[in-house]
Formats: C-alpha cells, sequence, structure tokens
C-alpha cells in the first residue's frame, strides 16, 4: 500500500512538472501536496492513518497536480465538459474545493475520533464542518495574499475566471464537500478505524457494558 502510494504520486508529480502551463502557477498548485506528502512521512510511524484516508489524500495530491500542470482554468476534460453540461466557465477549480473539504473532513475526523478530543458523533461532525470551513477561509486568504504580491500574474493561479463570487463558491463547494464525506463515508471509516484498533464497535461496547 505504502510503496503503490508513494509510486503514483511520484508519477504524476514528475508528469505535472514536464512543461506545465506556467512554472510559478504549477509549484503554487502542488506544493499544498508536497507539503502533505512531507506531513505524511514525518507522521507516519507514530500515527498512520487508515488506508482509506491515506487513498483520499492521494486523490486530492492528484487534483492538485493535474491543476497545476494545466491551470484550474484550462483542463481539457472540464474544458470538454462546458458545452454538455451547459457551464459558462471551466469548473475544475470546483472539483478541487470540493475536495478541499471532503478529504480534510475525514483527516479532521479520523483525529478526533483517534485522540478521543471530543464526546459524541454530533459534536464531531459540527466541529468537523467547523474546521473544514476555517481550512477554506484560510486558503482563500492565502490566495488573496499572493493575488496582492504577484499582481497579474496569480489570475492563473486563483482561476476566478472572471466569476465575481469566485471566493464564496469556493468556500461553499469546501462546505458541501465536507457535509457529503460525512454523510457517504463515516460509517466506512468507522469500519476502517474499527479495523485497526481505534474504535470501539457498537456490538463490543454493549459486551462491555453486559460485563460490568
Amino acid at each position: 500500500m505504502k510503496m503503490l502510494w508513494i509510486g503514483i504520486f511520484s508519477a504524476v508529480l514528475v508528469w505535472s512538472g514536464i512543461q506545465p502551463k506556467d512554472y510559478l502557477t504549477w509549484f503554487l498548485e502542488v506544493s499544498p501536496a508536497m507539503a502533505g506528502a512531507l506531513a505524511l512521512a514525518l507522521t507516519y510511524a507514530r500515527f498512520p492513518l487508515t488506508p482509506l484516508v491515506y487513498v483520499l489524500i492521494l486523490i486530492h495530491c492528484l487534483i492538485l497536480m493535474v491543476g497545476g500542470h494545466y491551470t484550474y482554468a484550462e483542463v481539457p476534460l472540464f474544458d470538454w465538459l462546458k458545452e454538455p453540461l451547459g457551464f459558462e466557465r471551466n469548473n475544475y477549480d470546483k472539483l478541487g474545493h470540493f475536495a478541499q473539504g471532503f478529504v480534510p473532513a475525514l483527516i479532521a475526523r479520523e483525529i478526533i475520533v483517534r485522540k478521543d478530543l471530543i464526546n459524541g458523533r454530533a459534536w464531531t461532525h459540527f466541529f468537523v464542518v467547523c474546521f473544514c470551513l476555517a481550512f477554506s477561509a484560510v486558503y482563500e486568504l492565502i490566495e488573496w495574499a499572493v493575488a496582492v504580491v504577484s499582481g497579474e500574474s496569480a489570475e492563473a493561479f486563483l482561476g476566478t475566471q472572471g466569476y465575481a463570487w469566485d471566493t464564496q463558491s469556493d468556500m461553499g463547494f469546501a462546505l458541501l464537500g465536507a457535509v457529503a464525506a460525512l454523510l457517504l463515508l463515516a460509517k466506512a471509516h468507522d469500519r476502517a478505524l474499527e479495523q485497526q484498533g481505534h474504535l470501539v464497535s457498537e456490538a463490543d461496547r454493549k459486551q462491555q457494558y453486559m460485563t460490568r
């Protein structure tokens, strides 16, 4: 699993860095993926995540690398999808921001559950959604800072494509991604945590209660 993850990540990273649309934009887009990979390497021994979360992180990294190679406004598949789906713009950046909520939601959930930071599923999910919104807002502030420093050269990085409400819609898609992740994958994530001994199943909790 680990070597396959590293192999896919490395291969796509190398591909994305071969004659990208713009090298500055490429670096800005893929640097979060590289930072994430470094963080995973540093924490793997003492805090290995579930396979589900590792797969989701890899998918998110691939989304960043593809966006870095073409720029988010010019990914060919989403250019092709504009006409059949009735889009007026290339919406690859919205996929990226959806993933920006979807993937961190499961990362945050895993840390909270394993560290036993919050009591109760409802409060855990509430905090996860709040975290993802905050994470998205911080990223938008970083984009703003890059735009101020870089001027017009930041247009490809921002990927606004003239859309006045791009920042708000980016955070909206991150929110949608976080909620979707919790609705669709919470049970699968629980099973993955149980398999690694990080979560006591409902049946085991009942058994523990009966033997007290």
